[in-house]
């Protein structure tokens, strides 16, 4: 292949001249080309979010599990006489039912003994649920079981008339007539119905119709006005009906089968409604309370319990519906506070061990199972103040609020049928699990009445019980009886005394004078404060509004608010400066004509700063075609932008962080780009690298690669062009724009350049290729010598 090169040397000024030394001409000149290209990135934006979030629990709480609270006497019952299985009643005016404790059922704890591991363990001789503790019993010792006549009795009720009997709209009343009964529980009893039954007709009781409930119900209708019905549905984990039952437990279904026949004893023409959650998770169980309150105005009966925990009161609202009334077990394994007892917005049903005989007044002290004591994370309540007689002056909410027989070895029947089974075994019962359905109806029984007065519903009862009924002493004798011998435990406040104490609360229910009572009394509900999780920043104004209804017009205050925490008379709660933490803020809405308030917690969680992010990238571009791209940042603020080690003529727009360069300089350089937040004044940055070279130029068959050449003045530099071609008889190069001193020497089709003395500036060599098959390929070679 024959060689000619001829080349005119330039200092600056481009030029078109050359001399032929070979079949190769090199022209030189001193312009630059190519097309310029850019990566954009995303435009940076800044959002302040404030959000309030209501039950919201932490993972670990919501799978937390639930367990009941009954008790059972290890004694397998004989089946009860049939002395009032005409209605009669007749065992009301009869001692009740003494059975001893066999041997070898001696031992076992009645903490959730079931029937089945009781028939496990006489037939084998050996349980797993063997205790040493107050729960556990000796062999001979005596279980005293009363029939749901005699606790009508004992407690002060009407007798419940004969079967078919016609009743007016007032005896119906006093029977519960009319109102609904909310039973939660988890898991399933397929026998809960048959098992009543069974219940009902050994004890005279009415019967209930079993009525289905479609799963896209809503709003129930109203229940019947002269009869009981039963309708069991099923939850889901969001709180929705479902067709689907969920799995069998013995112990729940034994739980199922005593809250639903003794929420039947006490109101026997209520309605029942069994709500059965898919497990017993804090979650599911919520929300099947959240179903309840969907389904109408009603008594909702918690027979369960939870150690409490600094986030109870998140889960308030599902117990803050208008219209209802919350019940809940306070625990079943001496003092102690459980949730959702410990609610402000709950009954805390505590135990007591029941002595009875048929004839004259009942008494009663402590059941040592009884949970109860003072909370260490729930706010005092407005209506546990130092007026209530025994009360005193406490710190925070204090359970139990009131009590009824709990004790399994003073118990009640309940009928039980296992799974599969047809035949029906006769059990001792107790636990707060028995007391608080007892109670739930007994509230029922009130809202009966009340309605025959065209009275509201109680809804939540403690500004009644507490602040009517407790502290005027001829009424609290009449409505309670003061509970005042026993203990749950040997703390300061476990034992009973004169007035309101934590295993019993106010005492236990002399039953048609509390109804009386109850009936007639003004109810005048507090304001009910939602509570709420609230996060926000440091740096960023802290500002929301508390959520809370009231009657009348009411005036807000705050405690445990941190220092620069106001709250404003329209319950806007402002925070100019936040400081990093948790803070638990307590919200009490007073109202400004009854003096009742109500309170809800405010969680609020104000997170450190947090320093802009910065997202690193690789941006590319030609020489002398403008560059520009939009570094990627992110932040809680508005953010300003600033560079480091950017080459001469790029720039940043401080506040929108677009980067430009007009006239982009061959090379890789390493930018760093810095975001600073406007108000917490922290910084982030990344490194953007920029990379300008020059186009490789390729027509079909012939390719032409002139990389950049960069040095320093005075240091001699060295550059290479590659040409690939085929095929070809010849080729030709031309250069022009070489600087004066540039020389070029040609070995095969790769032509050399050196330039011995470089002179500080930037140059462009156009280099044009042509080959003996009429291709043509023209590129630049860029060309820059920096001072040092």
């Amino acid at each position: 292949m024959a060689s000619l090169i001829s080349f005119q040397n330039l200092r600056s000024a481009p030029a078109t001249c050359g001399l032929a030394l070979s079949a190769m001409t090199l022209l030189l000149a001193a312009c630059g080309g190519g097309d310029g290209g850019t990566m954009a990135s995303p435009s940076v934006s800044a959002t302040t979010t404030l959000s309030a979030e209501v039950d919201t629990l932490p993972d670990s709480v919501a799978s937390q599990t639930v367990l009941p609270s009954f008790h059972l006497a290890p004694v397998q019952l004989q089946a009860p006489d049939d002395v009032d299985a005409s209605g009669s009643g007749a065992s009301a005016q009869l001692a009740p039912r003494v059975q001893l404790v066999p041997a070898e059922l001696a031992g076992l704890s009645s903490r959730r003994l079931t029937p089945e591991a009781m028939t496990q363990a006489k037939a084998l001789g050996v349980s797993a649920n063997v205790q040493s503790d107050d729960s556990t019993a000796k062999a001979g010792s005596a279980v005293v079981t009363y029939s749901p006549a005699q606790i009508r009795a004992a407690y002060g009720l009407p007798a419940t008339p004969a079967p078919g009997a016609s009743l007016t709209a007032a005896q119906a009343a006093q029977l519960g007539a009319g109102q609904t009964i909310y039973i939660v529980d988890a898991m399933h009893n397929p026998n809960v119905a048959a098992e009543l039954a069974a219940f009902n007709s050994k004890f005279g009781l009415p019967t209930c119709t079993t009525k289905a409930i479609a799963t896209n119900a809503t709003l129930l209708a109203a229940p019947s006005s002269a009869a009981c019905e039963l309708s069991v549905v099923y939850s889901n984990t969001s709180g929705a009906m479902t067709a689907t039952a969920p799995a069998y437990d013995s112990g729940w279904a034994t739980e199922i089968s005593l809250d639903v026949q003794w929420a039947h004893a006490i109101a026997p023409l209520a309605r029942l409604v069994l709500i059965e959650a898919p497990d017993s998770s804090v979650n599911s169980l919520l929300a099947a309370v959240g179903l309840a309150n969907k389904m109408g105005p009603g008594v909702v009966s918690m027979s369960f319990g939870a150690n409490e925990g600094n986030w109870t009161a998140s889960a308030d609202s599902y117990f803050s519906t208008a219209n209802m009334t919350y019940l809940a077990a306070a625990g079943d394994s001496g003092a102690g506070v459980s949730w959702p007892a410990v609610s402000p917005k709950v009954l805390a049903v505590g135990g007591t061990s029941l002595t009875y005989s048929g004839t004259g007044s009942r008494s009663e002290v402590v059941w040592s199972g009884s949970g109860g004591g003072t909370s260490a994370y729930t706010a005092l309540p407005s209506y546990q103040t130092s007026a209530v007689p025994g009360l005193g002056t406490v710190a925070r909410r204090t359970v139990s609020d009131v009590a009824m027989n709990a004790n399994p070895n003073t118990g009640q029947y309940v009928a039980v049928i296992a799974a599969g089974s047809s035949t029906t075994q006769w059990v001792s019962a107790g636990g707060t699990s028995m007391s608080t359905p007892q109670w739930a109806a007994l509230v029922a029984v009130a809202n009966a009445l009340r309605a025959q007065s065209s009275k509201a519903v109680l809804g939540a009862p403690h500004a009644v019980l507490y602040g009517q009924i407790s502290v005027n002493a001829s009424s609290y004798a009449g409505a309670f009886l003061d509970v005042t011998s026993g203990n749950n435990g040997t703390c300061a406040t476990c034992s009973a005394h004169a007035g309101f104490d934590t295993p019993t609360g106010l005492g236990t229910p002399n039953g048609s004078n509390l109804l009386s009572v109850l009936s007639g009394a003004t109810v005048t509900n507090p304001p009910v404060v939602a509570s709420a999780s609230i996060s926000g920043q440091v740096g960023t104004a802290l500002s929301f509004t508390v959520s809370a209804s009231a009657p009348n017009a009411v005036t807000y205050s705050l405690t445990g608010a941190p220092s620069g925490m106001t709250i404003s008379t329209a319950g806007v709660v402002s925070w100019p400066t936040p400081v990093a933490g948790t803070y638990a803020v307590t919200v009490v809405a007073k109202d400004s004509k009854t003096g009742l308030s109500g309170q809800g917690v405010y969680t609020v969680t104000v997170a450190k700063p947090v320093a802009p992010t910065v997202t690193a990238a690789t941006i590319n571009g030609t020489p002398g075609t403008a560059l520009t791209f939009t570094v990627n940042a992110t932040g809680a603020n508005a953010l300003s932008y600033s560079l480091s080690g950017a080459p001469t003529g790029m720039s940043v727009n401080a506040s929108t962080g677009v980067v430009s360069w007009a006239s982009p300089v061959l090379g890789t350089y390493s930018v760093t780009a810095i975001a600073k937040d406007s108000k917490t004044g922290l910084t982030g940055q990344a490194v953007y690298t920029v990379k300008i070279a020059a186009a490789t130029t390729t027509t079909t068959g012939l390719s032409v690669k002139a990389p950049a050449i960069t040095g320093v003045a005075g240091k001699a530099v060295s550059g290479t062009i590659t040409i690939t071609d085929s095929g070809v008889s010849w080729v030709s190069v031309s250069i022009s724009g070489a600087p004066l001193g540039m020389s070029f020497s040609m070995t095969g089709l790769t032509v050399t350049a050196n330039w011995a003395s470089p002179v500080t500036g930037s140059y462009t060599l156009t280099v044009v290729v042509k080959d003996s098959a009429g291709r043509t390929v023209q590129v630049q070679m860029p060309v820059t010598i920096t001072a040092k």
